[in-house]
């Protein structure tokens, strides 16, 4: 036990020493280096002019789209909406195939 003891009790300082020698000055900043040069202040019509070029390139961005290819269509696609009717028939055609499925053993029901 005491030959566990004393090595251990080594690693452990080391351990803690190296954590209390690597922190700083207790969080102080370096008084040459924390302060920055303060921008000027931007009078009202600075930021004005400032504001309408953002928001005239951003409107330009907004236009222009990116994300399609040259020469695809613009629409929003061909999808044709389906009557409540058709969607009716197409829900019990699937619960349909699906029970047929099941009782063949195709589907595992999920209880063994």
């Amino acid at each position: 036990m005491k030959k566990l003891l004393l090595p251990l009790s080594l690693v452990i300082a080391q351990m803690l020493a190296v954590s209390a020698f690597a922190q700083t000055k207790g969080g102080e900043a370096d008084p040459e280096q924390s302060k920055g040069q303060t921008p000027p202040k931007a009078t009202p019509a600075e930021k004005a002019t400032a504001k309408a070029a953002r928001k005239s390139e951003g409107a330009a961005l907004a236009r222009k789209d990116t994300l399609r290819r040259p020469g695809e269509e613009t629409g929003a696609g061909t999808a044709k909406a389906a009557t409540k009717q058709e969607r009716a028939a197409a829900r019990a055609k699937r619960k349909a195939a699906a029970a047929a499925a099941l009782k063949k053993g195709e589907i595992a029901s999920g209880e063994k």
